[in-house]
């Protein structure tokens, strides 16, 4: 009897010891593959913040090249004698002064905004500083559309003219005028694009957080 029940109790600790390491087992599996999703969504997040940073330099070549190239953008032509003559500067129009400051402003954000990148590449999980991206993005977006669809009307008219106010199309005189402002109003366009894709990546990150 007496050696029926010590056999019987070693059976039931060697069960015993099974059934932990099956639980010990268990528990590595799940916390494995727990573990998995948390370093994919990491690299995930990783690597838009990478592109959010190469869109930013992006934006902002196209930002300060819609600004200096319009805000340079000056012809005078000689009538009869160089005493007389017209002239065709971007201050002269309202419209293209205010888009020289929407896209020297966003130019000095798109500057300011490299380094809070770099956070969020260095601590993808990190929420601040991608919902201030967001949030400054946005207002960059309505800032430079607003100067580049008010230039691009004033680029329209000088092109085209208008019949029912006699406007004429200046453009036959100042060439080299609307075509530096014309691709200024592009770079500008650029600029807002590439600010509309940094909004859907920040909005992005921050729902997969």
């Amino acid at each position: 009897m007496d050696s029926k029940s010590h056999s019987h109790e070693t059976a039931i600790n060697i069960s015993e010891t099974e059934s932990n390491k099956g639980k010990s087992t268990a528990a590595t599996i799940v916390a494995t593959t727990k573990a998995i999703p948390h370093n994919h969504k990491g690299g995930w997040l990783r690597g838009v913040a990478i592109f959010d940073f190469i869109l930013r330099l992006c934006g902002l070549v196209a930002a300060l090249a819609a600004a200096t190239t319009m805000g340079t953008t000056d012809e005078t032509l000689p009538l009869f004698t160089q005493f007389f003559q017209f002239e065709a500067s971007y201050d002269d129009l309202p419209a293209f002064s205010y888009f020289v400051v929407a896209n020297a402003i966003a130019s000095g954000y798109l500057v300011l905004s490299l380094p809070f990148s770099i956070v969020c590449i260095v601590r993808p999980h990190l929420v601040g500083a991608r919902l201030l991206l967001l949030i400054l993005d946005t207002v960059m977006v309505a800032f430079t559309t607003a100067g580049a669809a008010a230039a691009a009307a004033i680029v329209y008219l000088a092109e085209n003219g208008n019949s029912t106010t006699q406007w004429l199309e200046i453009c036959q005189q100042f060439g080299d005028f609307c075509q530096r402002a014309s691709g200024a109003v592009v770079a500008s366009f650029i600029a807002a694009v590439i600010f509309i894709f940094l909004v859907i990546f920040s909005a992005l990150s921050l729902r997969r957080h």
